[in-house]
Order: C-alpha cells, then sequence, then structure tokens
C-alpha cells in the first residue's frame, strides 16, 4: 500500500513538473520572441523615417502600398540563388530591393511579372535589385521556362522550393497569400510591403522607389 502511494504521489509531481517546464518554455519562447523583435526594430529605427518620408507618394498604381509602422529586419529571409546555392537578403546589404514572391499556379504573379523585369531595366544597378523569388515546389525547370516564355531578361533567377521565405513572411504577418512585395532598405529593414499585384512599372511606383533611394 505504501508503495502504491509513493507511486501515485510521483506520478503527480511529474506530471505537476511537466506542466511548470511548459509554462516555463513558453514563457522563455515569448520572452526571447519579444526581445529578438525589440531588436528588430532597434536595428531598423532609420528605416521608420524613410517609411513616413515616402508615404505621400504610396498613391495610383501603389496604393495598397502598407508603409511600415514599426519596420522589422528581414535580414535573414532565406532562399537559393541562380546556381541553387543558399542565400538571404543579408546578400543585399547596402542595396535597396524589391522582394516579390511568386508561382506559375498564381495568375496575379504571371500577370505582373512583365512589369516587374521592366522596373528592373529602368531602375536595377548597384543600389537597387528586383529579387523576384520563385515559390513552386520541386524543381526550377518550370518557372524557369515560363520566364523565357515570356521574355524575361532582366531579373536574376531565385526561388525556394520549400516556401519557407512565404511561410515565415505569413507568420509575421506580412504575407496573405500571392503575389507578396516587399520593399527593403540596405539594411534589411522593411519599408513597406503590398499584398497582391501592382504596376511595378508604373510611374507611381518608380516614383515611390526612387524616393526611397534617396532618402537611404
Amino acid at each position: 500500500m505504501l508503495a502504491d502511494w509513493f507511486r501515485g504521489r510521483r506520478a503527480v509531481l511529474l506530471g505537476v513538473a511537466a506542466i511548470i517546464g511548459a509554462v516555463v518554455g513558453v514563457y522563455v519562447s515569448l520572452a526571447l520572441y519579444g526581445k529578438n523583435q525589440s531588436a528588430d526594430v532597434a536595428a531598423c529605427t532609420d528605416t521608420k523615417a524613410i517609411a513616413a518620408g515616402i508615404a505621400p507618394l504610396a498613391t495610383g498604381h501603389v496604393a495598397a502600398f502598407n508603409l511600415a509602422d514599426n519596420p522589422e529586419s528581414l535580414a535573414d529571409l532565406a532562399f537559393k540563388d541562380a546556381e541553387g546555392n543558399d542565400t538571404s537578403l543579408a546578400a543585399f546589404a547596402g542595396r535597396t530591393t524589391l522582394v516579390n514572391l511568386w508561382a506559375t499556379w498564381c495568375i496575379p504573379c504571371r500577370v505582373e511579372m512583365p512589369a516587374l523585369d521592366q522596373l528592373q531595366a529602368d531602375l536595377g544597378g548597384d543600389a537597387f535589385e528586383v529579387v523576384a523569388i520563385n515559390i513552386d515546389l520541386g524543381e526550377s525547370d518550370k518557372p524557369r521556362a515560363f520566364l523565357d516564355e515570356i521574355g524575361v531578361e532582366n531579373l536574376a533567377f531565385y526561388s525556394d522550393p520549400t516556401t519557407d521565405a512565404f511561410s515565415g513572411l505569413k507568420k509575421r504577418g506580412l504575407a496573405f497569400g500571392l503575389p507578396v512585395t516587399l520593399l527593403i532598405d540596405g539594411k534589411g529593414c522593411r519599408i513597406g510591403s503590398v499584398n497582391g499585384p501592382a504596376e511595378w512599372d508604373s510611374d507611381d511606383a518608380k516614383a515611390l522607389i526612387n524616393a526611397a533611394l534617396n532618402a537611404a
């Protein structure tokens, strides 16, 4: 009987310990998330001023552009380059980028791709690049064939067949579907973003991006 009592007490104590451990784990995770989030916001203080400065230009064809109230760092956003090597937005340090996530099965993505290609032709260079990341699952043959078919000439090919980049943005509340496009400054901080297609080769879009470049 005494042995049974001790076994019962041990089970209760282990159960209580497990609950306490789970609560502590959640608390620590939330604390670390808050700390990392605060660090991101602190690192992007200057970006907030850029976003506020270009806000009046979020109009016309880019009226849906959502300026970041508290810009966060997206430098760790990972994907693959044209050769299939791992890279991230950190590799674009010092350059403003327009990051676009797209897929061949996304009709609005396909429609806006020529505009992104033209934007790269018009503004691309040492200070700015359109980084169009394909998130089709599997091999890159299909998206590459699509880009060739529509005559894309200026965009480098980037991909994320794991779709982790999209999932990461979704968890941060920045992506709700495709396409999603983010304007990122040279420190990897989000100036603003658009969920859905836009006329990226329009005068409105170029004015917005040029203002961000001049403010950087």
